[in-house]
């Protein structure tokens, strides 16, 4: 990452943590681009360089797990549960990561007491899906049904491990996180009957 990529990064910090100490603070309501915008020292303007509202600001997007799972390498004619699996080794691969940077702690405790930014997150995980189910048809390595519940069966996954961890995390319980993703995964594959050995 050059220089100006790491500005920009550190610039889009800044910019998430101080959407999440107003909206803490004051609630989703009562932020604004505004405050926000005089928070980190930046204008407006320099506030949409980064994000196109508030909402994106307080729940980012999941942006470099999306390109990592549309970037994983699959070979033609390898079976629905293979792929499956192998999209959820890219998931594991980026949970316990995302976890450890506090900001995704904050924003899921977030989610979990205020309704609209759940809802904001349930669109933000429909882009994850529509992404990749669409690069799955396009590499011809599932028809449409197939790729899209695939894809949701994915966000599925992730979902559901970061809230039973977050719920876990309030109610003190101090267990590693890679462990909710993996009880989920293992849920997941038990249900569809898709164990380690499954085709």
């Amino acid at each position: 990452m050059g220089i100006r990529d790491q500005r920009k990064a550190e610039t889009s910090r800044k910019i998430q943590a101080a959407a999440l100490d107003i909206v803490e603070e004051l609630g989703l309501e009562a932020t604004t681009v505004s405050r926000i915008a005089q928070q980190v020292g930046i204008s407006d303007r320099t506030f949409f360089r980064y994000f196109d509202s508030k909402e994106s600001a307080i729940v980012p997007g999941q942006g470099e797990l999306v390109t990592a799972l549309v970037e994983l390498e699959i070979a033609k004619g390898t079976t629905a549960s293979s792929i499956f699996q192998s999209l959820l080794q890219v998931c594991r691969e980026h949970f316990s990561a995302e976890i450890e940077q506090h900001e995704f702690r904050r924003v899921t405790r977030l989610m979990l007491t205020d309704p609209k930014l759940l809802l904001i997150a349930t669109r933000r995980e429909q882009e994850l899906v529509v992404e990749l189910s669409q690069s799955l048809i396009a590499r011809g390595l599932a028809s449409p049904m197939q790729a899209l519940l695939i894809s949701e069966m994915v966000a599925s996954t992730w979902r559901v491990a970061w809230q039973c961890f977050t719920q876990a995390e309030k109610a003190g319980t101090t267990a590693a996180p890679s462990e909710f993703f993996e009880q989920a995964v293992a849920e997941m594959l038990q249900i569809f009957d898709m164990g380690p050995s499954g085709s």
